[in-house]
């Protein structure tokens, strides 16, 4: 019996040890665009150039995304410290005239301008403007929009 035992215990352990540190490989599948249209609210309140372009750079690759192609709308709302994207004395024109270009709408806090007296005109054309960021974000979400917060 104590034999029996032992080559059962040993049995375990070989067992055991031969599948330890093996990787299992679980199935993945991207999600499946069903819906007719989807919306994106992009939020940016920081002023650092990395910040920028990468929330440029990832409204891009969204509107690439080939299951979100034609499908998806896009509103990129900028406050506090956001607004310096959004000024004609920074270099990001080219940039959001190329997102504009692809439908994307481009909205800004006057909340924020107003604190930080910030005339409209020193803002690039194409901007938009709503009275509160907060308030654009909550209504946004209550529209069944995704906020996305790079």
């Amino acid at each position: 019996m104590k034999l029996l035992f032992k080559i059962i215990t040993l049995s375990t352990l070989l067992i055991g040890a031969s599948t330890f540190g093996q990787k299992t490989t679980l199935h993945y599948e991207p999600a499946k665009a069903v819906e007719k249209q989807y919306k994106a609210l992009y939020v940016i309140d920081e002023a650092q150039d990395e910040k920028i372009k990468m929330t440029i750079r990832n409204i891009n690759n969204a509107l690439d995304d080939p299951r979100l192609k034609g499908k998806l709308k896009v509103e990129l709302l900028a406050f506090g410290a956001g607004v310096e994207m959004y000024k004609k004395t920074n270099p990001y024109e080219k940039l959001l005239s190329g997102l504009v270009d692809k439908g994307v709408v481009m909205v800004q806090c006057e909340n924020t301008l107003r604190e930080r007296k910030i005339n409209k005109s020193e803002l690039f054309d194409f901007v938009n403007y709503t009275p509160s960021g907060n308030g654009e974000i909550i209504l946004r979400e209550y529209e069944h929009w995704a906020v996305v917060k790079p």
